[in-house]
């Protein structure tokens, strides 16, 4: 058997062991397993049923790891991504779509991966970016999911809160509202929530601090805990269950993508979205990860790289399918490639020990339902996603006002998509403007052009 995983896996070509992959295989997963709770907790505010979404989860990740492991034969890691999730949950919830519509915009978005990773043109176009405006999506997005995770927990709380309902209210016979003098505003401390959540980020940034591996399901975990000493949480009724039965039934999320309902000209902006953010996560994912094993070429660009945005692609359209937001390789596959995994062995222990969470759904489920639990966890993801920050070149107006305005409307719009498309378009009008015709590249013209499609026939909310 051994000889035959190495022979396989080609463990030894790349210089691993067969105990190396393991132990990466291991550290990868309690690395990510947080996202068995925080997924179903972030997409419940969409209207996704929360037992059958963790499911859909898990599978979705088992799916992921082993087409990551036995086609592309790469130590990463697939799962539903951060930021595409609250993108999906909170970014769409202006638009008033159906969940069913959502996931049918993931399928589209899979099967839109798929034809360009085939044909290379996805590469080419993610290459078109220049590299200070993929470090502002990257903090951009940090910053979303750490507004979320302070809103949540009730660290910052609107502006509105706490104000009588006639304050609120034009003079008028629509009796429209009005915006509030401050748009939010420091939340209630005394709380135990409150002192809680943060108590919980604490907790996290610390372990991450030291370095404890799953310092971000630990931290949950802990604060959970706490939250049942203080009497604000209960404890699980039980810690094993069958999957795909009862609550944990996959029924209600299965083939109910409504494709047709999104193939509208006013949802464009949605799949671009979607697009843009599933193709920028995987290739800085595979940067990344790259990066840290030494996995790269003399030119720095990842080998077969078509191989895991294949991937990416297959584990979208197939998350779509059962139920889930947009998935691929996950950034936290450094920690297993830091041990030295260089082979699909550890994507496959990955999935192994996913399949065994399944069982274990109810001693987790009462997690998905404390915001001062998992949400601090949202903060600490953006925390450790604001670092892109740094790498934006600040000296240059033709790189730092796209990417300062792709940051700031993200937040302030409190919609990704509208950060996205402002900073693909400003980036290529400034190297106009400025006269820098030649540091323009093509892709980010066509990019720029379905932009704009966003504010001209979309719906910018």
């Amino acid at each position: 058997m051994q000889q035959f995983l190495d022979r396989f896996f080609k463990i030894s070509e790349r210089g691993s062991t067969i105990k190396t992959e393991l132990i990466g295989g291991m550290t990868t997963f309690v690395t990510m397993a947080y996202i068995i709770v925080v997924n179903p907790a972030i997409l419940s505010f969409a209207g996704f049923p929360v037992e059958p979404m963790t499911v859909a989860t898990i599978i979705t990740s088992i799916f992921g790891c082993l087409f990551m492991a036995f086609y592309a034969n790469l130590p990463l890691a697939v799962a539903p991504y951060m930021g595409e999730n609250a993108f999906i949950a909170f970014g769409l919830a202006a638009m008033g779509i159906s969940w069913q519509q959502r996931l049918g915009a993931v399928f589209i978005s899979g099967l839109l991966f798929a034809l360009l990773a085939f044909v290379r043109i996805r590469p080419w176009l993610a290459n078109s970016i220049s590299y200070s405006l993929k470090q502002s999506f990257a903090a951009g997005i940090g910053l979303f999911l750490t507004f979320i995770g302070l809103y949540e927990t009730g660290i910052v709380v609107s502006g509105a809160q706490g104000m009588k309902a006639v304050a609120l209210t034009l003079p008028g016979p629509e009796g429209l509202l009005r915006s509030p003098e401050v748009p939010v505003k420091i939340g209630d401390f005394h709380l135990p929530e409150v002192q809680l959540a943060i108590l919980g980020f604490i907790i996290i940034t610390a372990l991450m601090q030291r370095k404890v591996r799953g310092a971000i399901l630990i931290g949950i975990v802990v604060t959970a805990g706490l939250g049942v000493l203080a009497g604000k949480a209960a404890l699980p009724t039980k810690i094993f269950d069958i999957p795909f039965q009862g609550a944990y039934t996959l029924a209600p999320l299965a083939m109910h993508m409504d494709v047709p309902g999104i193939l509208q000209v006013k949802y464009i902006p949605i799949l671009l979205t979607l697009f843009l953010m599933s193709f920028l996560d995987t290739l800085g994912t595979l940067v990344g990860v790259g990066s840290a094993g030494n996995m790269l070429d003399e030119h720095g660009n990842f080998p077969e790289v078509e191989k895991p945005m294949i991937v990416d692609a297959a584990a979208c359209t197939f998350s779509a399918m059962i139920g889930s937001s947009t998935s691929g390789a996950f950034i936290e596959s450094a920690a297993g490639i830091k041990e030295g995994a260089r082979t699909g062995l550890t994507a496959f222990v990955v999935a192994m020990l996913f399949a065994v969470s399944l069982f274990f759904i109810p001693l987790v489920e009462p997690l998905q339902h404390l915001k001062f639990a998992y949400a601090p966890a949202l903060m600490a993801v953006g925390l450790l996603m604001m670092g892109s920050i740094t790498k934006i070149d600040l000296e240059d107006l033709t790189e730092s006002v796209p990417a300062f305005t792709t940051i700031i409307i993200i937040i302030f719009s409190y919609n990704i998509a509208n950060g996205l498309t402002a900073g693909l378009i400003l980036h290529p009008l400034f190297k106009v403007l400025s006269g820098r015709f030649s540091e323009i590249h093509p892709g980010s013209i066509i990019l720029a052009a379905f932009c704009l499609i966003y504010y001209s026939f979309g719906l910018p909310h």
